[in-house]
């Protein structure tokens, strides 16, 4: 004879053996700073003894945790997400998180509503890829008004923060030599924009780059947005220009598409007449033509070492805020080549 299988515990099986409301219960699981100790343990005791996801909910409440962390992403069509999310995803796992992902779409009023659902007590932690300390506030999750936080990919000036991404300024400083290595000495650095952190590193990563040559070269910063269309205007605006560079290196990889797509349209080849670097090694960046000679981030090594450190962070309060500037690659493929024996005048 076929038995009937027991029925899952309610939480109205919690609420009426621990002798609270339903909305207590709830409170204490979602937000057991709320509750008061004595009706805490209730909840927890009766949570054992009925079974109510137990493993799990028991566990967070005995140490006030969600076992989630909050990600808040500018946006996440940003082709650098994905990999960097793999890896947080991977090592969030590993100890038991889970991952809840913000998109700001760089907005205070998403931002805003993002951290209102992070002071509920529904993360334990937070990771920043948009480069700012949220504007909204903090809530009471720390002594020090912050939530355990580890910065990605753009640092942030807060001691208490930290901050995993790549060295720029070393990377930058690589691909500006290969140019230099070429025979370029009219190199144009198309940046991310004013203001922009990344953008200012690696622009003075690519005057480090030119200080090593024998000879003194100029420095040809034209700025940009960080935008296919920005590299393009930024094409524009050299050709009224009387002399030309011969070489480009751009902040990311958008940039440098739209500067080979600028280039094409004027009749110029690449790299025959003029050479591209770009920053990223976005997916793309392999199937253009020419292959774009890029600086490839380890986006996905980047993710893992970030949620680490905010899991020891969570689970060990006292430890101090770290900082971790990972080696970027060059990776040579077909936009580069030697300076042209006739450097290339304006058409």
């Amino acid at each position: 004879m076929d038995t009937v299988p027991e029925k899952p515990a309610t939480i109205e099986d919690v609420a009426k053996l621990a002798g609270v409301s339903i909305a207590t219960v709830s409170r204490a699981i979602r937000s057991p700073e709320k509750v008061a100790d004595s009706t805490r343990k209730k909840v927890t005791n009766a949570i054992a003894r009925t079974g109510y996801r137990a493993n799990a909910m028991a566990q967070n409440l005995r140490m006030q945790r969600s076992q989630m962390v909050m990600v808040l992403a500018p946006s996440i069509a940003d082709q650098n997400f994905p990999g960097i999310l793999i890896g947080l995803e991977k090592a969030a796992n590993e100890r038991g998180y889970g991952v809840l992902i913000g998109n700001t779409e760089g907005t205070i009023a998403r931002e805003e509503n993002h951290m209102r659902f992070l002071s509920t007590g529904m993360a334990d932690g937070l990771i920043l890829l948009t480069g700012h300390l949220p504007v909204a506030g903090w809530g009471r999750k720390s002594a020090l008004g912050l939530p355990p936080t580890v910065a990605v990919g753009r640092p942030i000036d807060r001691a208490q923060v930290s901050y995993v991404g790549v060295d720029d300024v070393a990377a930058s400083k690589m691909a500006t030599e290969f140019l230099v290595s070429l025979g370029h000495r009219r190199i144009a650095f198309v940046s991310g924009g004013v203001g922009d952190v990344l953008s200012d590193l690696r622009h003075e990563g690519y005057k480090q780059g030119l200080a090593e040559c024998a000879e003194p070269l100029d420095d040809w910063r034209i700025d940009g947005n960080g935008t296919s269309e920005g590299g393009r205007a930024a094409v524009e605006r050299l050709f009224i220009k009387d002399t030309l560079p011969t070489a480009f290196f751009c902040y990311n990889d958008n940039t440098a598409i739209g500067i080979i797509s600028a280039l094409r349209l004027r009749g110029y080849r690449v790299p025959e007449d003029f050479s591209v670097i770009g920053f990223d090694d976005i997916p793309f960046a392999s199937s253009i033509t020419p292959a774009l000679t890029t600086i490839r981030q380890p986006r996905r090594h980047i993710g893992e070492l970030a949620m680490g450190y905010l899991l020891d962070q969570i689970e060990d309060r006292t430890r101090p805020p770290r900082t971790e500037m990972l080696h970027a690659d060059l990776v040579v493929r077909e936009s580069c080549g030697p300076v042209p024996a006739k450097p290339p005048g304006k058409t």
